[in-house]
């Protein structure tokens, strides 16, 4: 039986759209910041060229068109007025800025004209010191990369997966960064996937611990099975951690398998790689969501069975108890003549026959399993 129509509920908008704020959203960017550019940098046969004070995106875009090289821009959840000029500087499509802005969409690999634009969905798994029905197992964000043939713009939604690390790598690494524009997008691809991996391995502890109270011997006075609004709330989370995995299977493909001239022929091999890691972790968290099904089905059959067996004690107690009922029923009518009613042991006689029918049938009923 399927367990979807009860897990509608697990649509829950987790990013924002800039103007105006999404219910159910709350942005994570600093309001006292001036600009949603987080860095802006010029690299130049792999390594970062340094200049005077800060770039800007503008004079960024100046120095590759005279001296060659790509710009690497980093923005942080910018509204539609800080990246209109980022736009109209780069070239990008707008439709492709609106989904940058607006966030909340779905993995994808879209081409306008010279420009690749990839979204990403992160994911961070929160820590918790107990899983319960109301509890976070995984956060996601989003990362959208523009690649042209000179610049990697990168936006960032939510408050995690921050590409600063990741920078920092990449500069401590020139063979790769010479490589390009399209060294960035595989690294970001790889950063988001190693991501992946990280948190299916914390989710199939959580599975682990559900399976095993579902399906451990009860404490004594308790009920087997678990709580199965536990099981429904993590049913949830993996599929939110599904809704970001799976769709980035096709863009991933895509950008391991065909040629395309943004995306260096050496480069390419690497999102193999990617693309492979990807797929397991897919099939992991597959995995992970018929398990939870069988674990569901499973508690919801073990407290069927613990309602049998109650239903079975709360008969056989009936039946015993029937019998000193029946027999003090009717020697309790108000009849002249009836048998032993006037002899002397005649009510020794009905206490011992009372609990001798009592006590054959409880023998009877525990040798059968229902007391």
């Amino acid at each position: 039986m399927s367990m979807l129509p009860y897990l509608r509920a697990a649509v829950r908008p987790a990013l924002r759209r800039s103007t105006p704020v999404q219910p159910g959203y709350e942005s994570t960017r600093d309001p006292s910041a001036s600009s949603a550019v987080v860095d802006c940098a010029v690299y130049r046969d792999g390594r970062r060229v340094m200049g005077p004070g800060r770039l800007t995106p503008r004079e960024a875009m100046r120095r590759v068109r005279e001296d060659g090289g790509f710009a690497w821009i980093g923005l942080h959840e910018p509204t539609e007025a800080e990246f209109a000029g980022i736009a109209a500087t780069f070239g990008l499509h707008p439709l492709a800025v609106e989904d940058a802005v607006h966030a909340h969409q779905r993995p994808k690999l879209e081409r306008y004209d010279d420009t690749l634009f990839t979204v990403f969905k992160t994911i961070h798994y929160v820590e918790h010191a107990e899983l319960t029905a109301t509890s976070e197992v995984v956060e996601t964000g989003e990362v959208m990369c523009f690649t042209g043939p000179d610049f990697v713009i990168t936006v960032r939604h939510g408050g995690q997966g921050s590409l600063k690390g990741l920078r920092h790598r990449l500069q401590d690494d020139p063979d790769l960064l010479s490589k390009g524009p399209s060294s960035v997008l595989h690294s970001i691809a790889d950063h988001v996937v190693d991501g992946y991996i990280a948190v299916a391995a914390a989710v199939q502890d959580d599975i682990d611990e559900v399976e095993s109270a579902v399906f451990a011997a009860p404490a004594k006075g308790g009920t087997r099975g678990g709580d199965a609004g536990r099981i429904y709330q993590l049913k949830r989370e993996v599929l939110e951690f599904k809704r970001a995995v799976s769709p980035l299977l096709r863009p991933m493909e895509l950008l391991s398998e065909r040629p395309m001239r943004l995306v260096d022929p050496d480069i390419q091999k690497y999102f193999r790689d990617v693309a492979d890691h990807l797929a397991r972790v897919h099939e992991q968290v597959v995995g992970f969501d018929e398990l939870l099904n069988s674990i569901l089905q499973a508690n919801l059959a073990q407290a069927t069975v613990a309602q049998n067996e109650d239903m079975r004690k709360i008969t056989s107690w009936a039946a015993i108890i029937a019998v000193p009922t029946m027999i003090c029923g009717v020697y309790g009518m108000n009849f002249e003549h009836m048998p032993e009613l006037q002899w002397k042991y005649g009510y020794p006689m009905v206490m011992a026959s009372i609990v001798g029918i009592c006590f054959t049938i409880h023998r009877a009923l525990r040798r059968h399993g229902w007391l």
